[in-house]
């Protein structure tokens, strides 16, 4: 089973889906750009639709407290888009982390997630279906970002819902691998985000190679990294035997990443680069993989311990 914001679906319900995308967020207390801020809902539907219309289904939304979560209103967009949205509980990193939990250790960030998991969001009565996006620094993990991760880990691990992390520009994610290890969660439960924003072959082989998720989730963003030397990494990684381990999204955050206001939108994805998939040979079982089979297994509940 899935957990989503209108309850929970089978992994058979849950069809092709964004791994790591973002509908409502207010990024811009840090950021001070008003970009960052999304809260048109009659847009959201406008540009969900466009991702309904080319053949998704399902879409995780890893926007959390301290991003600008509003869980109410994403089970409206839901309902109305009839795409199912997965929201999570977790704390982004530093400096997004809210100040009523800065100073937090290990047992209090899991504690916080778990009481989220098991009692729901707020008095929504809505239930979070992943831990994320945690996240680490860029070529480092500050204290509260170490707690955080492993946190997050003993949240997943007493729960049974997976953990989908950030990595800033893909750096850090073996460190989070073996924390997320250290904790005694399950490969099967671990998704490293970001790894195609890292040019580092070796190192995210290495991430690879220890059986977790990657996300290939900043597809589009050529100001971070060109699609072209994505495609390549994507493609040889593919040969290499990973494709059950490969999760597609753009992660858009800004008003400019929608159609309405002239960016790729939510369909990016299917619309352009799977289509460029396609062109170099990738077969459509893979492709189902990466859209389909890869998101609903790695979004299954787990067993508890």
């Amino acid at each position: 089973m899935i957990q989503t914001v209108r309850g929970r679906i089978t992994t058979d319900d849950f069809g092709v889906c964004a791994a790591h995308e973002h509908l409502s967020i207010d990024l811009s207390k840090v950021k001070n750009d008003p970009d960052t801020i999304l809260d048109d809902e009659e847009s959201m539907i406008s540009e969900l639709n466009h991702f309904y219309r080319a053949g998704g289904r399902s879409l995780i939304e890893l926007t959390n407290d301290g991003m600008g979560r509003n869980v109410s209103r994403l089970k409206t967009l839901s309902e109305k888009s009839n795409v199912h949205i997965v929201t999570c509980t977790g704390f982004y990193k530093n400096p997004f982390i809210p100040d009523f939990a800065n100073s937090w250790d290990r047992h209090q960030f899991a504690t916080h997630f778990i009481r989220e998991i098991e009692e729901g969001i707020g008095d929504s009565g809505i239930f979070p279906g992943i831990i994320g996006e945690v996240g680490t620094s860029l070529n480092e993990m500050k204290p509260v970002e170490k707690e955080l991760i492993i946190g997050a880990g003993k949240a997943a691990l007493a729960t049974g819902l997976t953990v989908s992390t950030h990595t800033t520009l893909g750096t850090m994610g073996r460190e989070q691998v073996e924390m997320l290890f250290n904790v005694g969660l399950d490969k099967d439960q671990i998704i490293i985000g970001h790894q195609d924003l890292n040019p580092n072959k070796n190192e995210v082989l290495e991430v690879l190679r220890s059986g977790v998720y990657i996300g290939f989730d900043t597809i589009g963003k050529n100001n971070y990294r060109p699609d072209e030397e994505r495609l390549s990494y994507l493609i040889d990684f593919i040969e290499r035997g990973f494709q059950k381990q490969i999760l597609l999204s753009a992660d858009l955050t800004r008003k400019s990443h929608w159609k309405k206001h002239g960016g790729p939108g939510y369909d990016l994805v299917l619309n352009k680069f799977v289509p460029i998939l396609r062109e170099q040979g990738v077969s459509n079982h893979v492709i189902d993989d990466l859209l389909i089979h890869n998101p609903a297994n790695a979004l299954s509940i787990k067993e508890r311990l």
